[in-house]
């Protein structure tokens, strides 16, 4: 195993990093905010839980 130790990014790297991803975020699309539609229990099917999952998920706080 080698004890080379990698040598810390400088400032002026991480400066460039920025200035090409300022260059860049023009280029990115948001997606639009889609809202799930709820589906009731009864039509979920073939759905398997493992048991210590659904512990977990029994004792999470419901939200509307």
């Amino acid at each position: 195993m080698s004890n080379h130790i990698a040598p810390r990014e400088s400032e002026t790297g991480l400066a460039e990093l920025r200035g090409d991803c300022a260059r860049m975020a023009p280029h990115w699309v948001a997606p639009t905010r889609v809202t799930p539609t709820r589906v009731a229990p009864a039509l979920i099917h073939g759905v398997t839980v493992p048991p210590a999952s659904a512990r977990l998920l029994d004792a999470m706080e419901e939200r509307p």
